[in-house]
């Protein structure tokens, strides 16, 4: 006879409810005959039938709702990761993202930006709001130290400063990259709704008509990687190839990080750097 299904889901829920104490969330202490919540608990707590949350654990019933699981991950109390496995254990993939707003970065994420001394580079929210720098990027892009938190978009600063317009070589065609990769960021962060997005965008197309053009040109770009050439007071004419990265376990925020592109470019910005004392 042929053995039962693997029902990962079922397993997984089953596995996580046994963990919770039934006193912390209300329930008797009384006799159990096993530890944690109850089927019918976990059921109550996420607003659910005890049939259909038993038919789950017991891998009954097809697949479940991304309601119905999101029922369950609050009532199981689980992170986001938990979440996450539960809705590619029960429906083969990720739950739609949803956007949170960021403040900042953590100290060990810092220490990561501050261990690259000789590659400027930033963190930068899905609004493309610098939320972290390390010395190299203050010097060579901007010092975000230096300007209120509002003005730390990079939107902001390509679109509403004629500084960093005159420092991009090629503003034009970096301009249409941020754009694009701004529109691209947003959808996938799941904020392309948001009231935050809205705001953005209507105040960059009330004080740019650059920007204006190309938000209405609807192109996507990915943000992975490319040149930018730069203009600096001191160093002159530098060429740095950048490349974007995924920040593991936080995927509101990217890294960038540049690095020179020829060895002369290299010298330059290493002059830069021991010329400047912190």
């Amino acid at each position: 006879m042929a053995g039962k299904a693997p029902n990962p889901l079922g397993t997984y829920l089953r596995d996580r409810r046994t963990r919770l104490d039934p006193v912390a969330f209300g329930f008797g202490a009384g006799r159990r005959r096993t530890p944690g919540l109850r089927r019918e608990e976990v059921a109550s707590r996420a607003n659910i039938s005890p049939t259909w949350y038993t038919w789950l654990e017991q891998g009954r019933g097809g697949a479940p709702s991304a309601d119905v699981l999101d029922r369950i991950a609050k009532g199981l109390m689980l992170t986001e990761p938990e979440r996450e496995h539960i809705y590619m254990l029960g429906l083969g993939r990720l739950p739609e993202a949803r956007y949170l707003p960021v403040d900042g970065i953590s100290p060990r994420l810092q220490r990561v930006l501050d261990g690259m001394v000789l590659s400027p580079a930033i963190i930068k929210t899905a609004m493309w709001d610098v939320v972290g720098w390390n010395r190299a990027a203050a010097l060579l892009l901007t010092d975000y130290a230096k300007l209120p938190r509002e003005g730390r978009n990079i939107l902001r600063l390509m679109f509403g400063s004629n500084h960093v317009r005159a420092r991009n070589e090629d503003w034009d065609g970096i301009a249409r990259y941020v754009v694009g990769a701004f529109r691209a960021d947003v959808a996938r962060a799941g904020a392309n709704n948001s009231t935050a997005t809205a705001e953005l965008v209507a105040e960059l197309s009330r004080v740019s008509p650059e920007f204006e053009a190309l938000w209405r040109g609807n192109d996507v770009v990915a943000h992975t990687e490319g040149v930018k050439r730069i203009h600096h007071p001191d160093a002159g004419l530098l060429a740095m190839e950048f490349s974007s990265f995924a920040v593991e376990g936080r995927p509101e925020l990217g890294m960038i990080i540049y690095n020179p592109v020829s060895p002369a470019d290299a010298e330059r910005l290493r002059v830069l750097l021991d010329s400047r004392e912190d």
